[in-house]
């Protein structure tokens, strides 16, 4: 009996290397605020990675196809009972999470005769008025870590999600010391794209490694632009209807790249 809990623990670190081991390849998302509201932006080769959940709340998400559909759709559950049940005001993205999702997976990752979702989560939310736009990330054990702004953090506004550790800290890096208030929707796609070369140059990388230089960004970018499809969307802040979700083609986003490209190259 007293090997019981020696085992539990053993087990759950079992867990956890091959939950990490199974994301590690995951293709970088990234999320950030731009002038008219917010973008979220990756690059893929064969499925969807970015959704819409609610009036103001997306999601992009990275691992099993079958356990992000489930979360996806466990999400709009939620969100739409809420919003149905009380009113759309009281949707937010920080009781879907606290209250709903991160319960979730934390009993799936602790109950070691189930199995856990294979999933790391990332959350946006655009601002009421005046409010700054939310981004929340929902890792498998449900653990969450939220872009600041309480307990006298500085506000990030932006958020990531990559396959390892390294990735997302280097992309965190490199948007804290790129990002800009107001950008438009051209500058704010570009340096999102960035972003997630940074992360994808860094998915093997050392976290004590220095971030990869303008070169390597353009020369990996190019590279990964020719054989990848761009999958972005925006909430939009000035939107009439309730609904802000607009996904963005591939093709548009070529052609709003091109100039940035060409010109910053």
């Amino acid at each position: 009996m007293t090997e019981e809990p020696y085992r539990w623990v053993e087990a759950i670190a079992n867990r956890r290397e091959y939950i990490e081991h199974q994301l590690a390849g995951g293709s970088p998302i990234a999320a950030l605020s731009y002038a008219d509201g917010v973008v979220l932006f990756t690059l893929g080769r064969y499925r969807q990675k970015i959704f819409e959940v609610y009036d103001r709340i997306a999601m992009g998400a990275i691992g099993h196809p079958g356990d992000i559909e489930r979360l996806r759709m466990a999400s709009i559950e939620v969100t739409s009972t809420e919003g149905f049940a009380r009113s759309a005001q009281d949707v937010s993205l920080r009781r879907l999470a606290n209250y709903s999702l991160s319960p979730l997976l934390k009993a799936a990752f602790e109950q070691i005769y189930g199995p856990p979702f294979l999933a790391r989560l990332l959350f946006a939310e655009l601002g009421r008025g005046t409010a700054p736009d939310s981004f929340l990330r929902l890792e498998y054990d449900g653990s969450i870590r939220a872009n600041g702004g309480a307990f006298g953090r500085t506000m990030d506004h932006f958020g990531v999600v990559s396959g390892t550790a390294v990735s997302t800290t280097k992309m965190e890096e490199f948007l804290r010391a790129h990002f800009k208030e107001n950008l438009s929707l051209e500058a704010a796609l570009k340096l999102a794209l960035d972003a997630w070369t940074v992360g994808h140059l860094s998915l093997d990388g050392d976290a004590a490694g220095e971030l990869p230089s303008h070169a390597e960004i353009v020369r990996h970018r190019r590279e990964q632009l020719e054989s990848a499809a761009i999958e972005a969307a925006v909430l939009e802040r000035g939107s009439p209807l309730p609904m802000t979700w607009r996904p963005l083609a591939d093709a548009d986003l070529r052609a709003q790249l091109g100039g940035v490209l060409d010109s910053r190259a």
